[in-house]
C-alpha cells in the first residue's frame, strides 16, 4: 500500500486507547477491564479447584480399591462442599457490575475485595496441602479420618470465606445506590 497509509497503521493505538480520549469513557473502560480481571480471576480459582475435585475423586477410588467403603461417605460430603465452593467462584456475578454509576469506589474498599480474591488463591494451595496429606494417609493407612476431617473443615471454611467476600460487594453495591 501506501506510505501513508503503513505511517498511519504503525501509529494507530487500540481502540480502547481511542475510545479513553473521549471524556467521560475513561472510567467506563476502567471498569469494564475490573469486571474482565474478576471474571478472570475467578475462572483461574475455578480451574484451580476443578483439579483439586478431580484430586479428591483419584484418591476416593484409592481408597475404595484399598477397601476403604467405610470412608466414602465422608469423602462424598467434603467432594460436594469443594464443587459447590468451586462452582460458587465459578458463577458468581461479577464483582464490579454495580460500579456502571457515577460514584467514585474508595480504594480502601477495592482492597479488601481483592484480599478476599487473593484468599481464594490461597484456599485452593491449602486444599492441595490437605489432599497430600490424605494421600500420605491412605499411603501408611492412618490418619485417614483425621485428614478427611481437615478436608472437610477447610472446604466448611472456604466456603464461609466466600460468604464474606459476597458480603464486601454487597456492601460495595448499596454504596453505589
Amino acid at each position: 500500500m501506501s506510505e501513508l497509509y503503513d505511517q498511519i497503521v504503525s501509529q494507530r493505538g487500540s481502540f480502547e486507547g481511542l475510545l479513553a480520549r473521549i471524556p467521560g469513557f475513561r472510567g467506563y473502560i476502567d471498569k469494564a477491564s475490573r469486571r474482565t480481571a474478576d471474571r478472570m480471576i475467578r475462572d483461574h480459582i475455578a480451574g484451580l479447584l476443578t483439579q483439586r475435585v478431580n484430586r479428591l475423586a483419584q484418591l476416593e477410588r484409592r481408597l475404595l480399591d484399598d477397601g476403604g467403603l467405610s470412608y466414602m461417605s465422608k469423602t462424598s460430603s467434603v467432594k460436594t462442599k469443594l464443587q459447590t465452593y468451586r462452582d460458587r467462584v465459578k458463577a458468581a456475578a461479577p464483582g464490579y457490575s454495580g460500579f456502571m454509576e457515577a460514584i467514585k469506589v474508595e480504594a480502601d474498599d477495592l482492597e479488601r475485595l481483592y484480599a478476599f480474591d487473593e484468599a481464594q488463591i490461597r484456599y485452593a494451595d491449602r486444599f492441595d496441602e490437605a489432599l497430600t496429606a490424605l494421600e500420605t494417609a491412605i499411603t501408611n493407612g492412618e490418619g485417614v479420618d483425621d485428614a478427611v476431617a481437615q478436608l472437610d473443615a477447610l472446604s466448611i471454611e472456604a466456603n464461609e470465606a466466600f460468604s464474606l467476600r459476597e458480603n464486601v460487594l454487597t456492601d460495595l453495591d448499596r454504596k453505589t445506590r
